[in-house]
């Protein structure tokens, strides 16, 4: 396992220097605390942790559905990205979530199927959760992290490579944090809002209805039952003016969706 090696090169990476970029939506980005090939390496790692700690389903149907609308999503990317080798898991849990991480992973909760009532409204949630990766926000946040722990933590990784095995326990430790923790924890509001431009238009060009994203939310926020949100919902912008957001763009993306099924992107995942 090369969590420490990791964590060695994104701290000195982070206090070296960092880039700009813009993007999808014209936002400006602060991201090069790690390499893609190393964002690759954590993303891989943080699905193995997670595979570890999270029993998966045995129901092969559902592994087939999700890896459906995977491939259809997947199919519409930048060349680059569809060359990865995508994979999906399906965990057992009944908190209504989904991910996806750097290197082409992709996890659903069996509890989204709860709120994602067809294949549509699944592809808002998997489409959304791709365009965190496409529109690099786990590098964004890393080298965020990182700026603001590179005299602390990440320091101690440095530290632990040089004085022994306490302090080598620390900088795993650190590693650990950096490959599950970074991509795991919650995005900020600003991605999520970034995330639903993304992905909203990527399940229309899939063939799948950018309209239902809207029903999507609804179910999401029916779920809450009126007391606090689902965890997928906690760091995400107001729901209502959320789904005026929605509603506004699926109008002016049906023509896309409409375009993508006249030329046989026609999803049939179930």
């Amino acid at each position: 396992m090369r969590i420490l090696p990791l964590a060695l090169a994104a701290a000195t990476l982070a206090i070296a220097a960092c880039a700009t970029t813009t993007s999808p939506t014209g936002r400006t980005q602060y991201v090069g605390a790690v390499s893609q090939e190393q964002l690759d390496q954590l993303g891989a790692q943080a699905f193995t942790e997670q595979k570890a700690q999270m029993r998966q389903t045995g129901d092969a149907a559902q592994k087939r559905y999700v890896d459906c609308v995977v491939r259809a999503i997947v199919d519409q990317l930048p060349a680059g990205q569809r060359r990865i080798a995508w994979e999906s898991a399906v965990f057992v849990d009944e908190n209504p979530n989904a991910f996806a991480l750097p290197g082409g992973k992709v996890g659903v909760y069996t509890g989204i199927f709860k709120v994602a009532r067809n294949q549509d409204q699944l592809a808002a949630v998997i489409a959304h959760e791709v365009g965190h990766v496409i529109a690099n926000h786990h590098d964004e946040r890393i080298t965020r992290q990182m700026g603001a722990q590179a005299g602390v933590g990440l320091i101690g990784a440095l530290v632990g490579s040089q004085y022994g095995e306490g302090a080598t326990r620390t900088a795993t430790q650190v590693g650990s944090v950096a490959a599950q923790g970074l991509f795991l924890l919650p995005n900020s509001r600003e991605q999520e809002s970034e995330a639903d431009v993304v992905g909203q238009r990527l399940m229309a060009q899939a063939g799948f209805d950018p309209r239902q994203a809207v029903n999507l939310w609804q179910n999401m926020i029916g779920a809450s039952g009126g007391s606090r949100p689902p965890q997928w919902l906690s760091t995400h912008p107001d729901p209502s003016a959320r789904i005026g957001e929605l509603q506004a763009r699926a109008s002016s993306l049906v023509p896309a969706w409409e375009q993508a099924r006249a030329s046989g992107r026609r999803p049939s995942c179930g």
